[in-house]
């Protein structure tokens, strides 16, 4: 990924806006609630999983409501990034063949399809923050860059899983089984010290992880993202990005044949 290309694609900005919005709107077409279920999902999962977690389970942590809803939008992201982006390349084969400009942007439209899926979904966290009394700290200004983090590391996977899915098409499925058990993998019901230690420091290895926890301690509990985190992060997102784009730019010659 050189200066040229990212340059070539701030060219393309309005085109990368213009089909993320087409495909959100898509989404909602023919729904009765239409965004309603953007609200509606994340509430209706946060409903399940607290009963079970908190009056089943005895989960005693802090404001465990908005600990979950957060843990499970973030979570939700990722999903939706890497399922819309690994199937953008496969599901447009006419614009593949037909018609020349960076096929990257219809991954990175996907992740911000993806993105503004996750706002609408904010608004019920911001909602419960108010209901529940909880205000905000400085730390809270930390957000964005978790936020840049999550959404780099995205986009990386997605180009990697894109790219594999014109080939093998088998990743969709393996990459749905790999989400679901990184779900439970993933301290989204729980925290990570629920692990004994010597497996903590494994369950750590999971960007996702590290994102859900920074998310968690700058925005609901006013506490400054650990640097640790920061750096483990931020280190992930280009590391996968990079990786990303390596795999993509290997397989895209063969796009146009293999869709």
């Amino acid at each position: 990924m050189s200066v040229k290309h990212i340059a070539n694609l701030y060219a393309y900005r309005q085109l990368i806006w213009q089909l993320a919005w087409s495909e959100f709107k898509l989404r909602y077409k023919n729904s009765v609630l239409g965004y309603f279920w953007s609200l509606l999902e994340p509430l209706l999962m946060l409903t399940v999983l607290y009963y079970v977690f908190s009056h089943l389970m005895k989960m005693q942590i802090e404001n465990y409501q908005l600990f979950l809803l957060l843990g499970i939008i973030i979570w939700n992201f990722l999903s939706r990034a890497t399922s819309i982006g690994m199937n953008s390349i496969v599901g447009k084969p006419s614009l593949i063949k037909k018609i020349y400009f960076p096929r990257d942007i219809f991954v990175i439209s996907s992740c911000l399809t993806a993105l503004l899926m996750s706002v609408f979904e904010s608004i019920v966290f911001v909602l419960f923050m108010i209901y529940f009394k909880v205000s905000l700290s400085i730390y809270v200004l930390q957000a964005p860059v978790i936020l840049i983090c999550l959404l780099v590391l995205s986009v990386g996977l997605s180009l990697a899983l894109a790219a594999l899915n014109v080939l093998y098409r088998d990743v969709q499925f393996i990459w749905a089984v790999l989400l679901q058990a990184g779900y439970f993998a993933t301290p989204i019901m729980y925290t990570v010290e629920v692990f004994p230690a010597d497996l903590r420091s494994i369950a750590l290895l999971n960007p996702i992880a590290r994102v859900i926890i920074a998310a968690r301690d700058t925005i609901i509990y006013s506490s400054p993202m650990q640097t640790n985190d920061l750096i483990f992060m931020a280190v992930a997102a280009i590391v996968f990005l990079f990786a990303g784009y390596f795999i993509f730019n290997r397989i895209e010659p063969r796009f146009a044949e293999e869709i």
